[in-house]
């Protein structure tokens, strides 16, 4: 759905891209990550066709984004980190706004807000003014005139900034609900735990360059058939150090609980069994899970 070709792009005292190539297929959901300044709203920018990169190539839904601009704006949405609204237009006409500009039909331009409105959830706001919206539902209202007009792909720039705990689980059920209905969806945070319920894919940008291998599977609560965590009542002082003479690899520890790699070849259920038969006692023996940051930090250069 997305394909970015050795794509460079200078600032007139910086290149921000060196030669960045990815895939994202139809129906993903990309978590584009990295610190501050490592260039993903200048990707996210190119990949919407506002910004000409000074070197490669980018199509979207088999577009062109240099050679046909205007037909990427209809094939896609983008919500920059810093977005504005006009405050004193309703939410109905705010939309209505928003889906005559993207040239949707007039015939159809009612149904089309109803439809976006009803996705975000303000439905029962539609003549409440923009202005009077809280920092949340302004953020509602700016995703729904980002998707009003039905795009295939959605670029979602730091959607969470400023948010509070409920309006970010809100966000986060927005998204998977539009990933459910078939949009392919990029998602820019440095945050790694905004990302964690609905990414099925990474791509890690530092220093304007795709690090850890180019596109990866998230984390998406899957196990890890190497690792496991053990958690342990009342353990000794010594814990640690005993576990090693068991010949066990503790990858790390947080409290009670222990981490432990797996030798290769051993048997998990095997490994309770010293345990306990070390006089250890464990109170949870579960598989680990990979995480959006295991993902991140596996990837990441040491």
């Amino acid at each position: 759905m997305i394909d970015v070709r050795d794509v460079v792009y200078d600032y007139p005292t910086l290149r921000a891209l060196h030669g960045v190539s990815c895939t994202v297929e139809a129906g993903a959901v990309l978590a584009l990550v990295g610190p501050n300044g490592a260039g993903k709203s200048t990707l996210m920018r190119c990949i919407a066709a506002l910004d000409a990169p000074t070197e490669g190539t980018i199509t979207v839904a088999g577009l062109d984004t240099q050679a046909d601009p205007r037909a990427v704006h209809a094939a896609l949405g983008y919500l920059p980190d810093f977005f504005g609204l006009y405050d004193e237009l309703s939410i109905r006409r705010s939309l209505t706004y928003a889906a005559r500009s993207r040239g949707v039909a007039d015939a159809v331009v009612a149904e089309a807000v109803d439809l976006a409105a009803a996705r975000v959830q303000l439905s029962d706001r539609l003549d409440q003014r923009a202005g009077e919206l809280s920092r949340g539902l302004r953020q509602r209202l700016a995703i729904a005139q980002t998707i009003v007009h039905r795009p295939r792909v959605l670029l979602l720039d730091e959607p969470a900034a400023g948010l509070d705990p409920e309006a970010r689980r809100s966000l986060s059920d927005l998204i998977l609900k539009l990933a459910a209905d078939g949009m392919t969806i990029v998602v820019s945070s440095h945050i790694l735990a905004e990302l964690e319920d609905y990414s099925t894919r990474m791509l890690m940008i530092r220093d304007g360059r795709v690090a850890g291998g180019g596109v990866v599977a998230a984390g998406g609560g899957a196990r890890d058939e190497a690792r496991v965590r053990a958690t342990f009542a009342d353990p000794p002082a010594d814990l640690e150090a005993r576990l090693v003479a068991l010949g066990v690899a503790v990858e790390r520890r947080t409290g009670d609980a222990v981490v432990i790699a797996l030798a290769p070849g051993e048997d998990a259920a095997a490994l309770l069994a010293r345990l306990v038969k070390a006089d250890l006692r464990i109170c949870a023996y579960e598989p680990v899970t990979r995480t959006l940051e295991d993902a991140y930090m596996a990837q990441a250069p040491r």
